[in-house]
């Protein structure tokens, strides 16, 4: 049943309507990207007037998220705040977990270890979790790479009774690796365990040391494996991805190819998936629980060149590289569903916004 919905709610979002305003948003391209300070609350705002933004407009889209169980939703142009905004009894400081959208975190925390020479992601898993680590024929398990970790193509059956399930007994065969493309939790979260194994130390103190420190993200934390943060500080990771891994001149990730990889498509079965991340502007995708392939884009009416970090209940964080724009919505679901990723509030929340951002 869950299946069904979720292929009647992409259908409905791949067909929405296209149609884009003719005027294009004037980006500053000589303007300074604006990194707030890392241990500051003050955060430079910029008046969406003096972008020629439409104030009426993005207030309607505000609105809109406002009335879908947003709490928290920050917009970001060149980094500097155009609007923020709080509902439920919400401020700049409340934390809360953002489900999936943290994987794309430990993605870039995947290339940092890599970088540092701790893994390598075309290495088998098991040479950081052990033989064993599936319930796989030893030449089977053998085939399954961090690279298939942070793709979802390890082959494992993602049908079981309980996706998020690590015990062998859970990880059961389906497929070779890199020959099926599954959203499938318990291998993505045994990544946190490759990291800390390879790093010898738990997977939230690296986090820590290597991410929240550097950027200014005091009140995050990892629990039972899911991140916890502040609008903000969701922000803050969307600007570092924005400035591919640089935070205000200080390089977090410099391993470029690793980067380039991790935000464009990483396997040739769901065009819109990279590294944990979720891709717009693709020609087609798969979606959470089904093994169809759409036609179309994840938003038909957001940009072509946004990323997406995307968790249960409508967690966003959306990357514009073309626009300069971070996006961040954090809340409760948005409509009548639990998807674990991409649902219809991205279009149609979108659909609204670039009226505002008049591109």
């Amino acid at each position: 049943m869950q299946s069904i919905l979720v292929i009647l709610i992409f259908l409905f979002f791949i067909l929405g309507c296209n149609e884009k305003p003719t005027t294009s948003i004037p980006i500053d391209s000589v303007e300074k990207y604006y990194f707030p300070n890392l241990n500051d609350a003050y955060w430079e705002t910029k008046s969406p007037v003096g972008l020629g933004w439409d104030t009426a407009k993005l207030n309607e889209a505000f609105d809109f998220a406002g009335s879908k169980n947003t709490y928290g939703l920050i917009v970001l142009q060149n980094g500097r705040i155009d609007k923020e905004k709080y509902w439920n009894n919400w401020d700049l400081n409340t934390r809360y977990f953002i489900a999936s959208a943290g994987k794309s975190v430990v993605s870039f925390l995947t290339g940092i270890a890599q970088q540092e020479q701790l893994l390598n992601i075309n290495n088998k898993t098991s040479d950081y979790l052990g033989t064993g680590w599936t319930s796989l024929p030893l030449e089977k398990e053998n085939l399954i790479t961090v690279k298939h970790q942070l793709s979802m193509t390890t082959g494992l059956d993602d049908g079981v009774v309980d996706p998020d399930c690590e015990d062998p007994a859970c990880l059961n065969y389906v497929a070779d690796a890199g020959n099926r493309w599954a959203y499938h939790n318990a291998p993505y979260r045994l990544l946190q365990d490759v990291i800390a194994n390879a790093s010898g130390i738990t997977f939230n103190q690296y986090c820590s040391q290597k991410l929240f420190q550097k950027i200014g993200m005091s009140s995050s934390f990892w629990y039972n494996n899911v991140m916890y943060c502040t609008t903000r500080e969701a922000a803050r990771f969307g600007s570092l991805i924005l400035n591919k891994g640089t935070w205000n001149g200080n390089i977090i990730l410099n391993d470029s190819n690793y980067f380039k990889a991790m935000v464009n498509t990483s396997q040739t079965l769901n065009k819109s998936y990279g590294y944990l991340w979720w891709l717009n502007g693709k020609s087609s995708f798969m979606a959470p629980t089904s093994q169809i392939i759409f036609n179309g884009s994840l938003a038909a009416n957001g940009p072509n060149d946004m990323i997406m970090a995307l968790g249960k209940d409508d967690k966003k964080i959306y990357v514009v590289p073309s626009l300069n724009v971070v996006v961040v919505r954090l809340g409760d679901a948005a409509g009548n569903t639990t998807l674990l990723g991409p649902s219809s509030f991205d279009n149609e929340f979108w659909t609204k916004l670039k009226y505002a951002m008049r591109y």
